[in-house]
């Protein structure tokens, strides 16, 4: 098997099993993943997480000119920022997982901190989440918005509508978007309860022993 169908494979893969556990619906979501050459392959608009056709990916060249496959996702300013500003952003995930937009919607959340400190693998495979404003899906107003925090972030939440997650690889930021749908959902399921957080120490120790991205 070569490494293009492998890789194929493997996004289809895993945005099936993010869709069978109800983390993104219907035609939402897309993902892109770095391929050996230095193109993409992104899943195609319109599509559902559930029913990728590894065969039918958008593909693009390393100039970021499209080459084959269904046309991309509307999305791809979204996607191209990520590439452009992180030299190590080698996929990038998009959903719309339900915890996290609706903690987008709380009008006490921190938007340059955007998840609570409650445990440390948030922390430890995100590093800080940028709340972002509200964009019309498609905008590329979004892209400029990511490029305008010049790679200093892995993930952003984008209100109203989903975050955005970049890793090195397809499963790392798949693992990671995860990572911060779960901790959105017990910032939720605590909420209003004064958890015991994470002291600002503890962070800290997370930060320089998992030598994670944390800009002060």
């Amino acid at each position: 098997m070569s490494n293009d169908t492998a890789l194929r494979e493997q996004i289809c893969l895993l945005a099936k099993s993010m869709f069978d556990r109800g983390l993104t619906g219907g035609s939402t979501g897309n993902i892109s993943a770095r391929t050996d050459d230095g193109g993409l392959l992104v899943s195609p608009t319109g599509t559902s997480f559930g029913r990728l056709d590894p065969g039918r990916l958008s593909r693009f060249d390393a100039n970021g000119r499209f080459v084959d496959g269904d046309k991309p996702t509307k999305e791809m300013p979204l996607h191209s920022a990520f590439y452009d500003t992180r030299s190590t952003a080698g996929a990038v995930v998009h959903l719309h997982s339900c915890h996290s937009v609706a903690l987008s919607m709380m009008d006490d959340v921190d938007s340059d901190n955007f998840l609570p400190p409650l445990t440390p693998y948030a922390i430890m495979k995100l590093g800080k989440v940028q709340l972002l404003p509200f964009f019309l899906p498609g905008d590329p107003a979004m892209g400029d918005a990511v490029r305008g925090l010049a790679g200093k972030r892995s993930a952003v939440m984008l209100a109203n509508h989903g975050p955005v997650v970049a890793g090195k690889d397809v499963e790392a930021a798949c693992n990671a978007i995860e990572e911060l749908e779960d901790t959105a959902r017990l910032a939720l399921l605590t909420r209003g309860m004064n958890p015991q957080t994470l002291s600002a120490d503890q962070v800290r120790q997370l930060v320089t022993t998992f030598d994670v991205e944390w800009d002060d």
